[in-house]
């Protein structure tokens, strides 16, 4: 399940543009207000954003280009404007598709699904190294130091996760919606057990970490060793 954040000022339009879009399926979050919505998107970690641009706080595009700066999640913008010097614009900044007002919760899911399916590709595509981490999700092979990693599906997934945003930290909670596919929460012992298993196969405690390294009470980060 798709987790989404709305920045939307407009209560109408974000209270039926949320309803169509969780009847389509997707976790919806929002916000009423620019930096509502930066705080949403650091803290949350959304897999997309639907970004109004006539927000009351700041232009969409200063917002646009501020997340950016933190991020690189994908960006449908929704605005009223359809000059074609505005959409080049939008897109020299960062965005990854966008939507002329007014559209229905309909034309808006099929965008997501379109830009997250491209995403998708793009990240499931690409290996990913770590110092001295390889990760290749087209063969399902990680190898440290050269060496193969004998890596449990669920492993592998959480390896590949975390490597492919190095020396972020990443909750509990975020791993358990993207890893174990379980959007609302769950037990958190699960990740904590398979992070130990993890460890042991990197060669590594949580006492004497090298890649894994737990930030207390926040999440854990894969870094490279110095």
């Amino acid at each position: 399940m798709p987790n989404l954040l709305l920045i939307e000022d407009d209560p109408a339009i974000r209270t039926s543009l949320t309803r169509g879009l969780r009847d389509r399926g997707h976790a919806v979050s929002s916000a009423p207000a620019a930096l509502d919505g930066l705080r949403l998107a650091v803290e949350e970690r959304p897999d997309l954003i639907v970004l109004d641009l006539g927000l009351p706080d700041m232009d969409g595009l200063d917002l646009l280009r501020m997340l950016r700066a933190v991020s690189r999640v994908p960006v449908i913008v929704a605005t009223a404007r359809d000059g074609e010097a505005q959409m080049v614009e939008l897109l020299d900044a960062g965005a990854d598709d966008y939507v002329v007002k007014p559209f229905s919760a309909a034309q808006i899911d099929a965008r997501v699904r379109a830009v997250l399916r491209r995403s998708g590709e793009s990240r499931a595509d690409s290996s990913v190294t770590v110092g001295g981490l390889r990760i290749d999700p087209r063969s399902r092979e990680a190898t440290l130091d050269g060496a193969p990693l004998d890596l449990s599906p669920r492993e592998f997934d959480l390896l590949h996760y975390l490597a492919a945003r190095p020396g972020e930290v990443v909750s509990k909670r975020e791993l358990l919606t993207h890893v174990w596919q379980i959007p609302y929460g769950g037990a958190d012992k699960t990740v904590d057990v398979h992070l130990s298993w993890l460890r042991r196969k990197l060669g590594e405690t949580s006492a004497e970490p090298r890649y894994l390294q737990t930030v207390r009470g926040v999440g854990v980060r894969l870094a490279v060793p110095s």
